[in-house]
């Protein structure tokens, strides 16, 4: 059951960065993306409040499930901006960056230590990374393969998001255990709406001169599966966070990278296919020596 839980995660958190992608190509403001995307969270969330016993929650629970919402939708954010600003095959594989921090928050925080296997798998997994690219240009020679992912500005933006995210899951795995999967869910959900259309109001600079319910009109079934794929991914995580350490549960994510890389080449038709299909593979090797260190 837990493979399949898994692998219900890896897809449906691939075919939300789809949707995604596809939305920021359609010109639509990253915020905007984010705040509908919200909107259909909490339609999602509302009818299955019944089923949550709200009374048995714990202060600590709704502490916890406050700050992983807030993290969770600033890295959102900064996620759909990555998007929009680089390839889907290369911020796939990039997604493995969340053990290395994941590793170094959980290590600070929650005292799981892992072995020295753990630590050469992350040193892999950074390797893997500098063949994302292609080979730099004669005037780039001088320059490492590695620093030219990170002075990318969608990778950048890759990195703010894995960071918010590894951040957030510390609070979120706390809610999980105390809340169980579904109640941390529907909350998160519900409490992320109110500060994405916060987000929105505050620092969309670059407001639509359509309305927003014209804007929405056109994408209306892509914002719908998007929001469905973001409730079954953020379910599915729960169900895996609430069974394994968070580092080693973000270890099993990384599967999704290999999917990322050929929808980016099927869906997008994203160039260096060979190159970044090694480099990802690199990666999932890191990521597996971590899994079973």
């Amino acid at each position: 059951m837990e493979i399949i839980v898994v692998l219900g995660r890896v897809l449906f958190a691939s075919f939300a960065n789809v949707f995604q992608k596809q939305l920021a190509h359609q010109h639509h403001h990253p915020l905007f993306i984010v705040m509908v995307s919200y909107l259909g969270l909490a339609t999602i969330s509302l009818p299955l409040l019944g089923w949550i016993p709200i009374n048995d929650l714990s202060q600590a629970f709704w502490l916890n499930i406050i700050f992983a919402a807030l993290f969770d939708m600033a890295g959102t954010i900064f996620l759909v901006l990555s998007l929009s600003k680089t390839d889907l095959s290369v911020f796939g594989p990039l997604n493995a960056y969340k053990v290395v921090i994941s590793m170094g928050l959980a290590m600070l925080f929650l005292h799981e230590i892992p072995s020295g296997q753990g630590f050469l798998g992350i040193a892999i997994i950074i390797i893997g990374s500098s063949f994302l690219l292609p080979t730099p240009k004669q005037q780039q020679k001088s320059q490492h393969r590695l620093h030219l992912l990170l002075v990318d500005k969608g990778v950048q933006y890759r990195f703010l998001s894995i960071l918010l995210f590894s951040i957030g899951t510390l609070p979120l795995k706390n809610a999980v255990m105390t809340g169980q999967a579904l109640a941390t869910t529907v909350f998160w959900c519900l409490i992320g709406l109110p500060l994405a259309i916060l987000s929105y109001q505050l620092f969309n600079r670059k407001p639509n001169e359509q309305n927003l319910l014209t804007q929405l009109k056109p994408a209306l079934s892509q914002f719908s599966a998007l929001s469905v794929m973001m409730f079954l991914m953020q379910y599915t995580t729960m169900l895996v966070l609430s069974q394994r350490m968070i580092a080693y549960s973000l270890a099993l994510f990384q599967l999704s990278m290999v999917l990322q890389v050929f929808l980016g080449y099927q869906v997008f038709q994203e160039r260096h296919f060979k190159r970044r299909l090694g480099a990802c593979f690199v990666m999932v090797a890191g990521s597996l020596l971590v899994l079973k260190a």
